[in-house]
């Protein structure tokens, strides 16, 4: 008879959520104990729970856009689906005031410098009792600089499923103020914060979910000329010519005869209209040659 599994959801997901890396940090005991309802003594499981094999090398918690939302979506209450019972071994709530600006993001909680992504959820807060402008600023504390905020890179972006709107994107870039009023300076932490709905700002106390890693600086300079990339392209794109004219006739100068020489075929026109506005500059409207 085959041995069933008697293992507690975190335990599971902690298995998926650690399978990248070294064997010898992965989590084993894969429930081979639980708590008695009852007593609360420790049940031993071990003869019918077998050692967790782990997952190939490369499986990661990678959630797109729309099924971020989606989290968002069912942690919010909305719609008729509840939230998924590990995630919030993926995706941890921040129940502080300050939300993600509770502290630096090198010290939230599972965030490495290896490229990773780590995952949150938390409620807006206002930076002033005042206005809608949302707190950015980092909270002050374990040494940190006078001012280390978030600053929006870009445009809002509609995050869509099946062509209709279901929320909103923005793209945060960590800044650190330099000495003596000089320009703040890029460190190397990106976030990117989801909220619900079509309107482009979070309403105060809404919950959100972020995306936080931490990345190169030459690509963060990528991120934050992207939108100015796309819009000179789009540009481009309207005011181009479709069929350029390389070989354009060169208009006759005062002073300067033009001899039939000039009327070759090297002389690339498209129409009979291009034809005759050359040769009318070329000999006039009376029929003569211009030039002495």
């Amino acid at each position: 008879m085959a041995k069933s599994w008697i293992v507690t959801g975190r335990t599971i997901a902690r298995k998926v959520k650690t399978s990248s890396l070294p064997l010898a940090h992965q989590i084993k005991d894969c429930g081979a104990t639980r708590d008695c309802p009852q007593c609360h003594c420790k049940i031993d499981n071990t003869y019918v729970s077998a050692e967790w094999p782990g997952l190939p090398v490369g499986v990661k918690f990678e959630p797109t856009d729309v099924e971020l939302l989606e989290h968002l979506a069912a942690k919010c209450g909305l719609g008729h689906e509840a939230p998924h019972q590990f995630i919030d071994e993926f995706i941890p709530t921040l129940d502080m005031d300050g939300g993600i600006c509770y502290k630096h993001p090198e010290e939230l909680p599972g965030a490495r410098k290896d490229g990773s992504c780590v995952h949150f959820f938390y409620r807006t807060t206002n930076a002033y009792t005042t206005g809608q402008r949302k707190r950015r600023k980092i909270c002050n504390e374990f040494g940190l600089a006078k001012d280390v905020r978030w600053h929006k890179t870009g445009k809002t972006k509609a995050v869509k499923q099946n062509g209709v709107q279901i929320g909103c994107k923005k793209i945060m870039v960590l800044y650190g103020a330099a000495a003596g009023g000089l320009k703040p300076y890029k460190l190397n932490w990106v976030m990117h914060q989801y909220h619900l709905g079509t309107a482009e700002d979070e309403k105060e106390g809404q919950y959100v979910v972020s995306k936080v890693f931490y990345q190169p600086q030459k690509e963060i300079e990528k991120v934050d000329n992207q939108d100015e990339i796309d819009e000179l392209d789009a540009w481009l794109n309207k005011t181009s010519p479709k069929t350029p004219n390389t070989a354009a006739p060169d208009p006759p100068r005062p002073g300067k005869s033009v001899s039939y020489d000039d009327i070759t075929p090297n002389n690339n026109f498209h129409s009979k209209a291009q034809v005759r506005m050359f040769l009318l500059s070329v000999f006039g409207r009376g029929g003569k040659m211009g030039g002495g």
